[in-house]
């Protein structure tokens, strides 16, 4: 009797140690799995903290999925599981049996059914027929003010009298103001990362991710997420996701428990990126500080990623696969490009354009030269290195094109002969169109700064947004002529007015604004709208003329419709003839100013530091 109650005890003990360890946490990344991909072979890395995988046993029995390989790291906490998922293998949760010593765990994990409508109602694409508007989730619209601060999180700062704490902006509130973006003719959206960054301060930004699987809880979470990509796909608006794989918050559990020691770049000491593309290209270069380039931390805050790790290769892919699946995504902004491996991120677009074949990226490639700007892109460039990512923001066309275009005095190779002389450069690129044109970023002086507060050049810089080739992409508040200077960064981030009850100027409803602010985001909506309904500038081509004294004209034009652009940089009025720009004039008696409607003549005055947009009618 007494060896009969020995046994169910030990049994009771058993079964309550086994309860207790599945409560615990085995976590799975990625979290779940889809049905009929292609990407069908997944690498689900497994952590534990109350268990020792080093020493664990896996099985699973699930029909139509079959684990390949256990591969084990140097941490104890982790194990990799390679497995194949068969195109019979139909939705459910596939059981992870795992047993180590005496205890045994059954790890539920799901594979799905696929999102419904790819390439109608998700993964489109961007091109040149859309307009991007940019903004901060933070800083943008507080829609619910309950997940302002939550209790657990490293940072709790919230106090909108500051350009480094939190403010409460929010997902809920960018669904709040769709009807906002519309209006100006925006036809995608995209946000700094809304991944979680539970850092202990500036996590306003976004780009210091801790846990790739999970949706910053302070933005609204998953759900706010899926919501608003609902929201935007309803509208017929797309949804740009901000990718961030060169590096990660020093937070985040793989750099505090990191599976292995390669899973980051490590040096002997700390050491920084050298901040400079050109190691990359030089034929004359160091090994050394290519190195330096890529494998440098970003920041001592944001721990570089080793992508020659093919453990971390996989985690990155895979999050990028999952996150188009998942939330519908329909292109990618890649942040900090030129810092990343190069043949990793070949990787990583091949695998999305392979599941997805619509959707675009484009990387941020702030550098300085059109040719160092190509090498990231594709190109038309014989070189050993033949890269397949799309597009790049810009950069180009802002410091050596609109930027001198309205600051400098014109010149032989000044003033807006710069812009004229960096476009001429598009021959390098395979596709010139697929590149995002701005005029300011979250990293850099507002425009209405960088042109010294002065509203007539801010116009001429919209104006040329809204018709060069490329895609525009508008940061908020520029329409609004929201002012700073990025000495330090937080002041080219702050508030949109009216995103904050009590706000006593609010631009969604245009209470409280001046008649400059009214007058400029009426211009800013008018041209957004044109820009969407022009067959010329959406899909057509271009043709620029050399300027003259300032005076530069370029042309958009297709067999349906011809725009003709005019910009005056100059200090006195010109006089414009369509007989000097024949090519693109011949059959036509005048136009339509498609700003103030007013009607034109084949010869017409422009005045100085003036833009006009101008439908050609025969």
């Amino acid at each position: 009797m007494l060896k009969k109650c020995f046994f169910v005890i030990v049994l009771f003990l058993s079964t309550q140690l086994i309860a207790q360890v599945e409560k615990e946490a085995v976590v799975a990344y990625p979290t779940n799995w889809f049905v009929q991909m292609k990407w069908n072979k997944v690498q689900v890395l497994l952590r534990s903290t109350s268990l020792d995988l080093s020493k664990a046993t896996i099985s699973i029995a699930y029909p139509g999925v079959k684990l390949l390989k256990v591969n084990k790291f140097d941490n104890k906490n982790y194990v990799a599981l390679d497995l194949e998922i068969s195109t019979t293998a139909k939705k459910g949760n596939v059981a992870f049996l795992i047993k180590t010593g005496n205890v045994v765990v059954n790890k539920s994990w799901p594979i799905m059914a696929r999102r419904e409508g790819k390439g109608t109602k998700f993964a489109q694409g961007i091109d040149q027929s859309d307009f991007i508007y940019f903004l901060m989730p933070d800083r943008f619209s507080n829609g619910d003010p309950s997940n302002d601060r939550l209790a657990g999180m490293l940072d709790q700062t919230l106090n909108r009298d500051s350009i480094y704490h939190r403010h409460g902006g929010d997902l809920q509130g960018v669904s709040n103001n769709l009807d906002y973006l519309q209006k100006m003719g925006t036809t995608a959206l995209w946000m700094t990362p809304v991944i979680e960054n539970d850092m202990p301060n500036r996590t306003e930004h976004g780009y210091a991710f801790t846990d790739h699987y999970t949706i910053e809880k302070r933005f609204g979470g998953a759900a706010a997420y899926l919501k608003l990509s609902d929201d935007l796909h309803k509208r017929g608006m797309k949804l740009i996701q901000d990718a961030v794989y060169n590096h990660v918050g020093r937070f985040h559990f793989l750099v505090q428990d990191a599976p292995s020691k390669d899973w980051l770049h490590q040096w002997p000491t700390y050491t920084q990126t050298i901040y400079k593309e050109q190691t990359f290209f030089d034929p004359y270069k160091a090994e050394s500080e290519t190195k330096k380039m890529e494998q440098g931390w970003f920041t001592t805050e944001m721990p570089d990623m080793n992508h020659q790790n093919n453990f971390v290769a996989n985690f990155l892919i895979q999050h990028a696969l999952w996150s188009v699946e998942t939330f519908g995504v329909d292109a990618w902004r890649i942040d900090t490009y030129i810092y990343n491996d190069v043949v990793f991120m070949n990787k990583v677009n091949a695998a999305l354009n392979d599941e997805y074949p619509k959707l675009t990226s484009f990387g941020e490639c702030w550098v300085h030269g059109v040719a160092n700007q190509a090498y990231f892109v594709e190109n038309n460039m014989n070189l050993p290195y033949k890269s397949n990512l799309q597009g790049a923001a810009d950069f180009q066309t802002l410091f050596y094109g609109i930027q001198p275009a309205l600051n400098e005095k014109f010149g032989w190779t000044d003033g807006v002969n710069k812009l004229y002389n960096t476009l001429s450069q598009d021959f390098l690129y395979k596709d010139a169109t697929r590149n995002v044109i701005f005029l300011d970023n979250h990293d850099m002086t507002r425009a209405l700064s960088g042109f010294g507060e002065s509203v007539p050049k801010l116009k001429i810089a919209l104006a040329w947004l809204m018709t060069c080739r490329g895609i525009p992409q508008l940061y908020y508040g520029t329409e609004a002529l929201m002012k700073g200077v990025s000495n330090p960064d937080g002041w080219v981030r702050l508030d949109l007015p009216g995103g904050w009850a009590g706000d006593t100027k609010n631009v969604f409803t245009e209470q409280g604004l001046t008649t400059e602010e009214a007058d400029m985001l009426k211009y800013t909506q008018v041209l957004g709208n044109f820009r969407k309904s022009s067959s010329a500038i959406t899909k057509g081509k271009m043709m620029q003329y050399l300027p003259n004294e300032g005076l530069y004209v370029y042309f958009r034009y297709d067999n349906a419709q011809t725009i003709m652009c005019v910009m005056n940089t100059g200090t006195t009025e010109r006089t414009v003839n369509f007989a000097n720009f024949a090519e693109r004039t011949n059959g036509f008696k005048g136009g339509k100013d498609v700003v103030s409607g007013k009607l034109m003549s084949n010869s017409f005055t422009i005045p100085a530091q003036f833009m006009q947009v101008i439908e050609l009618t025969k």
